[in-house]
C-alpha cells in the first residue's frame, strides 16, 4: 500500500510538472537573441528572398553598394541599413499588385558586412591612417598608436571620435595631447566597433 501511495504521489508530480516543463521549453525557443532581431542589412551581405508558393519569385542576392537588391517582377528594393522583417514587408507590399496575398520572408545567408562593421579607422594627422580590427577593450589610445602616432602637423588636443548610433552621429572630443605628453587618461574614451579618430591638423 505504502508503495502504492509513492508511485500514485510520484505521478501527480509528473503530471503538475509536465505543463511547467513545456512552458519552459516553449519560452526558450520562442527567444530570438537581441543581436539577430536588431540585425541592419549591409552593403555585400547575401540575403534569401522566399515567396510561398513562388519559386519564380524567390531569388538569393547580394546587397549592392548603392544599399538595393534586385527583386523579380518588381525590380529594385532598398535593404541596406535595414532589418529582414522590413525588407520582407516592402516586397511583399510591391508583390501585391501582382500577386494575390503574397507571403514574403527575408532570411540573412551571409553575413559579408559584418567585418567592415568590426573595424576602427584612424584618419588625418596620423603616420600612417589605418582601418583596425575592433577588440575588446581598445581605446582611443590603443587605436592612435596602431597609426602610429601623430605627426608633427597633429593639432592632437582637438582629436574627435565619431560614433554611428541609428540615423545620428555622435561626436565626443579627446584631448590626445594631454593623453600622450602627461599621461591624463580622462578622456582616453574605450572605442566601438564602426568607431572612426579623427585627428585634425594645426591651423598654420
Amino acid at each position: 500500500m505504502k508503495a502504492f501511495i509513492c508511485r500514485l504521489g510520484l505521478a501527480v508530480m509528473l503530471v503538475v510538472a509536465a505543463p511547467v516543463l513545456a512552458q519552459e521549453q516553449l519560452a526558450e525557443v520562442a527567444v530570438i537573441p537581441p543581436a539577430v532581431e536588431t540585425y541592419r542589412i549591409g552593403v555585400d551581405d547575401v540575403v534569401q528572398v522566399s515567396v510561398w508558393r513562388n519559386p519564380d519569385l524567390s531569388v538569393s542576392v547580394p546587397v549592392r553598394p548603392d544599399g538595393k537588391i534586385s527583386v523579380p517582377l518588381i525590380g529594385d528594393v532598398d535593404a541596406g541599413g535595414r532589418k529582414p522583417q522590413d525588407v520582407a514587408e516592402d516586397i511583399k507590399g510591391k508583390l501585391s499588385t501582382f500577386v494575390r496575398d503574397p507571403q514574403v520572408a527575408v532570411i540573412l545567408t551571409e553575413l559579408r558586412s559584418h567585418e567592415y562593421l568590426a573595424r576602427v579607422r584612424v584618419t588625418g594627422a596620423v603616420r600612417q591612417p589605418v582601418s583596425i580590427p575592433y577588440r575588446q577593450g581598445m581605446s582611443v589610445l590603443d587605436a592612435v598608436l596602431a597609426a602610429g602616432g601623430t605627426n608633427e602637423f597633429a593639432s592632437a588636443d582637438n582629436t574627435r571620435l565619431y560614433r554611428k548610433e541609428g540615423d545620428s552621429v555622435k561626436t565626443f572630443p579627446v584631448k590626445l595631447d594631454r593623453i600622450l605628453k602627461k599621461g591624463d587618461l580622462s578622456t582616453n574614451l574605450p572605442v566601438q566597433a564602426g568607431d572612426v579618430v579623427t585627428v585634425p591638423e594645426r591651423a598654420f
